[in-house]
């Protein structure tokens, strides 16, 4: 990995630092990583969780450096927001569970990572916010999207049309958060919560986040139908057998990576 992002394995657990001071600021070369790097997981069984952090105790990430886009130059605006969109919607759709351990400002595209995650611990000096528009830009890393989502139209607009920041008990109230901690207590906190990941079947985990995701655009019957297929499908994977024979037998599950070429 370059500087700019730093992994880390510990067994099943991906930590990737974003670290790029003093802001831990985006580049096009550090989202090409982001992208990779994700893809890299898809293919590591071992790994089910990725805890993403900022380095320092500041910024977990400002977004964009904005002298990329002050001399106006369209061609470098349509690559950079092609580069954003690819990296954050991988993200998004990344196999295992994500978590963002937000330790400080999250800002832009530094929100715009932390949104694509599944959870977000954030810390309680944090301030989030979406404030692209008050310097001529807007959202362009899928944040208009999972933004909405989350907190519903109105907070939403709040944030991007009146550019509000959201202290962290107010983004654990509207939805954007789903844990406030203290100071300093964020990575220990998503790394605990990825432990719990272990514990899943993996398959099952997939076939999950697969269900979850895909409800915010199927019909709630057609979602039905997939929950009841993707259910009987586990029957073809080892997982399924040894989580209820381990929960009968009293032990703990013995989890068989999932078989990529099936």
């Amino acid at each position: 990995m370059s500087r700019t992002l730093k992994l880390e394995k510990d067994r099943h657990i991906a930590l990737v630092t974003i670290s790029n001071p003093p802001a831990n600021t985006w580049t096009h070369d550090s989202l090409i990583e982001l992208e990779a790097l994700v893809e890299a997981l898809e293919a590591d069984t071992d790994i089910t969780a990725l805890v993403i952090t900022g380095d320092g105790d500041k910024f977990f990430s400002a977004g964009a450096d904005l002298k990329t886009f002050a001399d106006g130059d369209k061609g470098m605006a349509a690559t950079m927001a092609v580069r954003f969109g690819h990296a954050f919607e991988r993200l998004a759709n990344y196999r295992g569970v994500s978590i963002a351990a937000i330790n400080g400002y999250a800002m832009g595209g530094g929100l715009e990572c932390a949104l694509a995650c599944d959870v977000r611990i954030v810390e309680r000096q944090s301030r989030l916010a979406l404030p692209e528009a008050r310097v001529g830009l807007l959202p362009c890393g899928c944040g208009t999207q999972h933004l909405t989502r989350l907190v519903g139209e109105g907070w939403a607009k709040r944030m991007i049309l009146c550019g509000e920041q959201v202290d962290a008990d107010t983004a654990e109230r509207i939805g954007l958060v789903e844990e406030v901690v203290d100071t300093g207590k964020a990575l220990e906190r998503a790394m605990a919560m990825a432990e719990g990941v272990a514990r899943q079947s993996p398959a099952a985990l997939e076939h999950c986040k697969t269900l979850i995701m895909s409800s915010r655009e199927r019909g709630m019957s057609d979602g039905f139908r997939l929950e009841r297929e993707l259910f009987v499908n586990l029957f073809d994977d080892p997982n399924q057998r040894e989580g209820v024979n381990a929960f009968l037998e009293k032990r703990e599950p013995q989890w068989t990576p999932v078989n990529r070429e099936r």
